[in-house]
């Protein structure tokens, strides 16, 4: 039984979860630009672009992500693009939930990536006792890169003179945030990865069909 199933949430409920939160982040660009927040709308309409990568998916290659995944994908984005409007500096919980649930999408993507390809090759086998070795050590990476990037883009904003998209509120910040992205990690690791097996299919799949 999935967490969706215990909590009694149906299909058609997390799709309609999905769409409510892309409503919102379409407001949230719309308010960016309205009020002439280039760093909100720029987090409104990249987050949004994110949500609709499933759909992309599903038109472009025929495969439908679970409901589930899809709208903890969404969340997760939300949880940042909503956060930048301020819980952020309100609660300071917000940002380690928002970076646990992201660290959770990231880790199942690359969980998924890895064992797709690690299906499709004769030659690839990773003892079971190593992936979750591998997924920790994956969120990790992306973390850095993350970080990296969030630094970056608040140096271009301070030159440019505009709102910066991604904040950075100092090193304590950036330690908290790595606890959370490898807490995040850990949740995958310790046995959800289990809810990615399926995209971990279709990757297997893509990897096999460029071969053909």
């Amino acid at each position: 039984m999935t967490v969706a199933e215990t909590i009694g949430l149906s299909a058609r409920r997390q799709r309609l979860l999905t769409r409510l939160l892309q409503f919102v982040l379409v407001g949230i660009c719309i308010v960016g630009l309205v009020t002439l927040r280039p760093g909100m709308a720029v987090n409104g309409a990249f987050g949004l672009a994110l949500t609709l990568i499933p759909a992309a998916i599903r038109r472009e290659y025929d495969y439908t992500m679970s409901p589930a995944l899809v709208l903890w994908i969404t969340i997760a984005v939300s949880l940042h693009s909503v956060g930048s409007l301020g819980p952020y500096t309100w609660f300071s919980w917000f940002d380690s939930v928002t970076h646990t649930v992201s660290a959770i999408v990231v880790a199942g993507l690359g969980y998924a990536v890895f064992r797709g390809f690690e299906q499709h090759s004769d030659e690839l086998h990773v003892p079971a006792s190593v992936r979750p070795v591998f997924i920790v050590v994956f969120v990790l990476a992306v973390s850095v890169v993350w970080e990296l990037l969030e630094f970056s883009t608040g140096q271009l904003s301070q030159v440019l003179g505009i709102e910066a998209p991604l904040v950075v509120y100092g090193v304590d910040d950036i330690v908290t945030d790595m606890v959370f992205n490898t807490v995040g990690g850990l949740i995958v690791a310790a046995g959800a990865s289990g809810y990615f097996d399926s995209l971990s299919g279709f990757f297997r799949r893509r990897f096999g069909s460029d071969n053909t």
